[in-house]
């Protein structure tokens, strides 16, 4: 099997729900964990994104196929560049999350973005693949990534055309069929398309 290592684009930490977690007030669990002895940044950022970070997760994990001593998936953050999704993240670094832009054209975002993909690149076999889970037709993402990776970033065609909730669905159904997406490299892609049909729905 191909080395890969699957990169996550963020969650919106701007939404109503990021503020509902730091809410001091907040009764559920995982914001009192965030709120006192942090929680991993996975298992945050799909509270704050739900169907389609729960999907980013559930696919990286079915087909995971990290090179020795490499996780299986990162997930890049404004800030802090890549962090693997089981790291314990505080309320005091989810607001400085929050507060640097996903921006390519702002240094805090992507110094540290390119920091650890170079990093990435340099201490994984030469075959591995970047497969990027997340908006291509972005540059916000693409635009650093490709500088470090090159032809080697690539992603899930079957992107193409869809919209993030329709993005997650297509994860969550294809990890729990345990049928993997054809990948294509980012480099001279048609990013931007028709959206494809409704996905049907899945058997029960």
């Amino acid at each position: 099997m191909t080395p890969r290592v699957f990169l996550l684009s963020p969650a919106n930490p701007g939404g109503v729900r990021f503020r509902m977690m730091l809410n001091p007030a907040a009764g559920f669990e995982l914001a009192q964990r965030v709120q006192t002895t942090g929680a991993p940044l996975g298992e945050v950022f799909q509270f704050i994104s739900g169907l389609y970070f729960r999907g980013k997760l559930a696919y990286s994990e079915a087909f995971a196929a990290p090179p020795a001593g490499t996780h299986a998936s990162v997930v890049i953050t404004s800030g802090f560049g890549l962090i693997p999704p089981h790291t314990h993240v505080t309320i005091e670094s989810l607001q400085a999350i929050a507060g640097i832009p996903i921006d390519a054209a702002d240094p805090r975002y992507r110094t540290p973005l390119e920091r650890d993909a170079q990093l990435l690149l340099e201490t994984t076999p030469p075959g591995t693949q970047f497969v990027l889970l997340g908006s291509v037709a972005s540059e916000k993402y693409v635009e650093p990534l490709m500088k470090i990776f090159g032809e080697r970033l690539l992603f899930p065609v079957d992107f193409v055309g869809r919209g993030d909730m329709s993005r997650g669905g297509l994860m969550l159904r294809c990890a729990s069929e345990q049928t993997e997406l054809p990948y294509v490299p980012v480099l001279g892609a048609t990013l931007r398309g028709k959206r494809p049909p409704r996905l049907p729905k899945l058997r029960r």
